[in-house]
């Protein structure tokens, strides 16, 4: 246990350094359980999600204090987020895994490429986001981060990004929305699974820690450079994950 231990450390405090810096990360932390240390893919979804519980806290604090949430687009996008999770996790315990590890593969990519190519979408919009629209987009990234364990910020940066707001106001979100989400989906995991509590704990403190400092470094340092470092990531797992699965189909 103490080599696993230290494995899944190691994999959570990349993530969380990624997640804190650019609000991407959390969609390597599935791969590398499953492809790395041999996990059953339901199984490496349920301990990422019981992590990002503490992932979420960590982050929305270290972002609120720099004044980087805007509370009042928070609370709509729980709305939707909650309910959202526990769908996802339910569908995480009953569908085919190769269909879950396509999500993976198909979110770190598009992901990464929406990063890396996708342009524009950096000013402010001219009116305030509407209470229905940020209860959808919470809702559809709490059902794909609870299917695919990657805790809310990978689905919900490019999102709110596509929606014109700002970059930083747009991590700051997905850092406070990773707690419903996580909390709802770890719920629901229990109901209809059994997690690995000793890997959920360790993911959660290593994911901890790298949140922490990584969101530290999105103040200081250049977040465009940072953020093209972990979008070239993204696309690099997608592909490898889109490529093993076509790869295993025809063998």
């Amino acid at each position: 246990m103490d080599e696993l231990a230290l494995a899944v450390g190691v994999i959570g405090l990349t993530a969380g350094v990624m997640i804190g810096c650019v609000g991407v990360g959390g969609v390597i932390v599935v791969p590398a359980l499953v492809y790395g240390l041999g996990l059953r893919i339901q199984d490496a979804i349920a301990s990422a999600m019981m992590g990002y519980i503490l992932t979420g806290l960590i982050g929305t604090m270290v972002y609120a204090r720099a004044g980087s949430i805007r509370w009042s687009l928070a609370g709509w996008i729980a709305v939707g987020a909650a309910p959202g999770a526990l769908a996802g996790a339910w569908a995480s315990n009953g569908v085919d895994p190769r269909l879950l590890e396509l999500l993976v593969g198909a979110l770190a990519l598009w992901s990464g490429a929406n990063s890396l190519f996708g342009g524009g979408g950096h000013a402010e919009r001219d009116r305030p986001l509407r209470p229905l629209e940020l209860a959808a987009v919470g809702a559809l990234t709490g059902v794909l981060s609870a299917m695919t364990g990657t805790g809310g910020p990978l689905v919900l940066v490019p999102l709110l990004i596509w929606l014109r707001l700002p970059p930083l106001a747009a991590v700051g979100l997905s850092q406070a929305a990773q707690i419903p989400i996580a909390a709802l989906a770890t719920v629901g995991n229990f109901a209809y699974g059994d997690p690995d509590v000793s890997i959920g704990l360790v993911l959660g403190l290593s994911l901890a820690a790298g949140t922490w400092g990584g969101a530290k470094l999105a103040h200081a340092l250049s977040r465009e450079a940072l953020g093209r470092v972990a979008s070239t990531l993204l696309v690099v797992v997608g592909v490898l994950i889109l490529t093993r699965l076509g790869l295993r189909q025809f063998a």
